[in-house]
């Protein structure tokens, strides 16, 4: 009760209202009295709970998707501050400062990933509630995204308004997967899986570099993309072909096309 009001008259009404309408107070407040005691909780904030605003880290590689979206979820009365990285170094020092509710993450970006952002906030803090917000709507994302420790996943061909009840409902430590990927998931959890489970052993940066040989990059410009050096990449891409059970880029790109890895021009 804000001490402001002192013993003002409007105290007293409020005193009045719950005395004479509440139900403990003698017998139940019928017909009209059942809408006064609605009207006094909603006025004297009885009975309801005081929601408090949603602090958002909105991680992107694109400054015109995240100006867009922060925009957007700027407009709900729900959302409180969101804060804006580029990339997953950026995302994981800035948790660290503001301490959001929610994170919601990208995939595919430079630097470490989306994959790698995800292990290394949960590994910092296992209250963190990740948000994966991604233009893949392919499984195998959406797989490891909620393996990795992600609370939801959503694409961005979705409505704006998705977003907003996704971070939401996490925000109140639920979860979210957008309604078709999830039926596609429970429909996979029953076919045969073993390439996928082939996929599920490499590592997050194993991972990055699986996406893009897959897609036609060469290993230098994998190596600048994913801001690592030719060598590094080499050993990786060593390791993938050995985990999957291939001998050549060009087998690698039909094991990942079998996948639905291979973006579509």
């Amino acid at each position: 009760m804000p001490k402001c009001l002192g013993n003002s008259p409007l105290i007293n009404n409020e005193k009045f209202l719950l005395n004479a309408l509440h139900p403990t107070s003698g017998n139940p407040p019928i017909g009209i009295f059942n809408r006064l005691w609605h009207d006094a909780k909603v006025i004297f904030g009885y009975g309801t709970a005081v929601l408090e605003k949603i602090n958002v880290l909105l991680v992107d590689d694109h400054a015109v998707v995240r100006m867009g979206y922060k925009t957007y979820l700027g407009l709900s009365e729900r959302i409180g501050e969101v804060y804006e990285a580029d990339r997953g170094e950026t995302a994981f020092q800035l948790y660290h400062q503001y301490q959001p509710d929610v994170v919601v993450m990208d995939l595919s970006m430079p630097g470490i990933g989306g994959y790698e952002s995800i292990r290394r906030l949960l590994q910092r803090d296992a209250q963190c509630k990740i948000l994966v917000f991604s233009i893949h709507n392919e499984l195998i994302y959406v797989t490891r995204a909620i393996k990795a420790g992600a609370k939801g996943y959503i694409t961005k061909s979705n409505v704006p308004e998705t977003l907003v009840n996704a971070v939401c409902l996490i925000a109140q430590g639920g979860s979210y997967v957008d309604p078709d990927l999830a039926q596609q998931l429970a429909i996979s959890m029953i076919s045969d899986q073993d390439e996928a489970e082939k996929i599920k052993q490499l590592s997050p940066r194993e991972f990055d570099v699986f996406c893009l040989l897959a897609n036609g990059y060469t290993t230098r410009r994998t190596a600048e993309k994913l801001c690592l050096s030719y060598k590094t990449v080499c050993n990786h891409t060593t390791a993938i072909k050995e985990k999957i059970g291939v001998e050549t880029l060009a087998e690698l790109s039909l094991f990942a096309s079998r996948q639905g890895l291979i973006e579509t021009q």
